[in-house]
Parts: C-alpha cells; sequence; structure tokens
C-alpha cells in the first residue's frame, strides 16, 4: 500500500471548533495521483513506487526520455514526480493504479516533505539566529560574525563555519503533523501548522510509521 501523496500547498487559514478554540492549518491539493513506475528490490536493490501529480492541464513540452518513461507505463505525462517507499513484499501497489486523499483520516499524524522558501543572500544573524554584539553607544560590534578562524593555525577559514550566504530553497522535512480535517471530494487535506514552501509549491505528504 502506497502511504504517501503528492500535494499543492494552496496556503493557511483557520478552523474554529465548537468550543471557540482556533486551530491554524495549510489547505494542501491532494492528488489524485497515479502510480507511473513501480520499482523492486531484484530490478532496483529496494521497494518503492514513483508517483505522478495529475494536474488539469497537462504539460506541454515533454522531452524525449520523460515521453518513453510514460508511454512504457501507458499513462499521460505528468510534471510533478515523486518517489515514495514501500515496504517489502507489497503487492497491492501497481502501475496505473490512483492514490487518492482518502486513505488519509483526521488525527492522522504525517510528515512533510517540501522545498522551503528562498530568502537570497542573508546575514549570518538572520541565517543562523546569531545574537551578535552588545547594542550600546560605543561598542562598535552589533550585528558582525566575530572571529571566524585562527590566524597562525590553520591560516584558513574551516569548511561549514556558519557565515552570511545564501538562505532557503533546501529541501525540508516537518514531523508529527496532524490532520485536522479531509475533504475527499474535492481532494483537499487540512494539516494543522505551517508546512514548507510558499504558496502553489508542491509537498509530498506521507504517513508516519
Amino acid at each position: 500500500m502506497v502511504n504517501g501523496i503528492i500535494g499543492k500547498k494552496l496556503g493557511m487559514t483557520q478552523i474554529f471548533a465548537e468550543d471557540g478554540t482556533v486551530t491554524p492549518v495549510t489547505v494542501i491539493k491532494a492528488g489524485p495521483c497515479v502510480v507511473v513506475q513501480r520499482k523492486t528490490v531484484s530490478t532496483d536493490g529496494y521497494e518503492a513506487v514513483q508517483l505522478g501529480f495529475v494536474e488539469e492541464k497537462s504539460p506541454k513540452h515533454v522531452n524525449k526520455p520523460m515521453k518513453g518513461h510514460f508511454e512504457k507505463a501507458g499513462i499521460p505525462p505528468t510534471r510533478i514526480l515523486r518517489e515514495v517507499r514501500i515496504g517489502n513484499g507489497d503487492d497491492d501497489a501497481n502501475v496505473g493504479d490512483k492514490v487518492l486523499v482518502d486513505q488519509f483520516n483526521e488525527n492522522d499524524v504525517v510528515e512533510v516533505i517540501g522545498t522551503s522558501k528562498g530568502r537570497g543572500f542573508a546575514g549570518f544573524v538572520k541565517r543562523h539566529n546569531f545574537g551578535g554584539g552588545r547594542k550600546t553607544h560605543g561598542s562598535m560590534f552589533h550585528r558582525a560574525p566575530g572571529s571566524i578562524g585562527a590566524s597562525a593555525y590553520p591560516s584558513r577559514v574551516i569548511k561549514g563555519t556558519r557565515m552570511a550566504g545564501h538562505m532557503g530553497v533546501e529541501r525540508k522535512t516537518v514531523k508529527n503533523l496532524k490532520i485536522v480535517r479531509v475533504n475527499a471530494e474535492e481532494n483537499l487535506i487540512m494539516i494543522r501548522g505551517a508546512v514548507p514552501g510558499p504558496t502553489g509549491a508542491y509537498v509530498l505528504i506521507k504517513k508516519t510509521q
């Protein structure tokens, strides 16, 4: 059984309970998805399925390798592909099978994998949450990084030293998120809290094992 699905982040909203409790949720259009490829231990060394996210508009341009890949599966091309691991010996997932949001229920715990928002070139305070120096008059050390290495030895900056640089656009996984509501008719799933990426980003939702 495929325990994951591809979704498109639509934005955030609030859900009010009968007692007045407010729960912030992220609305995701999850699926429908289709199994494009089945990977097995004998052919690929591990068990997994490749899912394709079915959208209203099919991609206009598909290169020859991907066109042959979809023709082999007998499935119309999709623009978004993701891979989900499955259990060994799981024969329920076959090429062409549909993966829908109805496999999820309220109060299920899931993890969401996506790409974080891009922040461009950021300083070390924003990027690494450094505290900086004292803000008093005359300190001349407010948002400076301080020492980044010794001068005598090794006389260079060690790789991995936290400094200013490009921030965001990284693969992020947020675990232990609870599903608040599922709308199977419109392929919508509402997850408590925030998930990686801006509005319109594609994410992978997986059930917590």
